[in-house]
Formats: C-alpha cells, sequence, structure tokens
C-alpha cells in the first residue's frame, strides 16, 4: 500500500484545549488512517514549520485525500498538508522513467 505523510499543525483553540486535559491523540489518528481503508504508521510530534505529522498507509491517494478531508473538516488544525511518500527504489524507477521522457520548455521550439 502506498505511504503518506500528514503534515499537521493545531489552531490554538485545539493547542489550548490539550493543555487543559491532555491527551495521546494516537487513537483518533489510528481511526483516521482506517476510516480511509488504510493502518496508521504513527504519529509525531515535532518543533519547526508543523506541530507535527502522520505516518500512514492507504489504499491510493483518494483514500489518503478523504482521510485528510475528514482531519481538517474537524476544524481543529490551522494547517494540513498530505504528501505520498516514497522508497529510494520507487525513487530511482520515477529517475529512469524522466530519463526518457520528453518535454519542450516554454519559448523553445
Amino acid at each position: 500500500m502506498p505511504l503518506y505523510k500528514l503534515d499537521f499543525s493545531y489552531t490554538p483553540e485545539t493547542w489550548a484545549a490539550l493543555t487543559k486535559a491532555p491527551e495521546d491523540r494516537t487513537g483518533a489518528a489510528r481511526a483516521a488512517a482506517e476510516s480511509g481503508g488504510g493502518r496508521l504508521i504513527g504519529l509525531y510530534y515535532a518543533f519547526g514549520e508543523t506541530d507535527g505529522f502522520a505516518l500512514f498507509e492507504a489504499p491510493d491517494s483518494l483514500s489518503a485525500a478523504a482521510v485528510a478531508m475528514t482531519v481538517v473538516g474537524t476544524g481543529s488544525f490551522k494547517t494540513i498538508r498530505t504528501s505520498e511518500i516514497f522508497t529510494a527504489e520507487n525513487a530511482v524507477e520515477a529517475m529512469r522513467k524522466a530519463g526518457s521522457n520528453r518535454y519542450r520548455p516554454p519559448g523553445q521550439h
């Protein structure tokens, strides 16, 4: 199954609620991934551009998008960004395919 990374940032209101009543959100993230037919790999928090990220498997990109839409629809998040993750082996395969693709840059005839 394809692997996805969902980066997120909570709203200030969500952080206020979590600091008043701290909770491990892994179960909620697992339920969201499973509702899209997938599996949660892990939920991680970070310092930096985003508050954290979830790694999850989903059957396809539409299922992953549905998971992201379900989560963002709660209004608890300031931002959500979902990316499909590729293995190094898959990236090399894409590089090989790109090497044989053709593209004419703008302004060149």
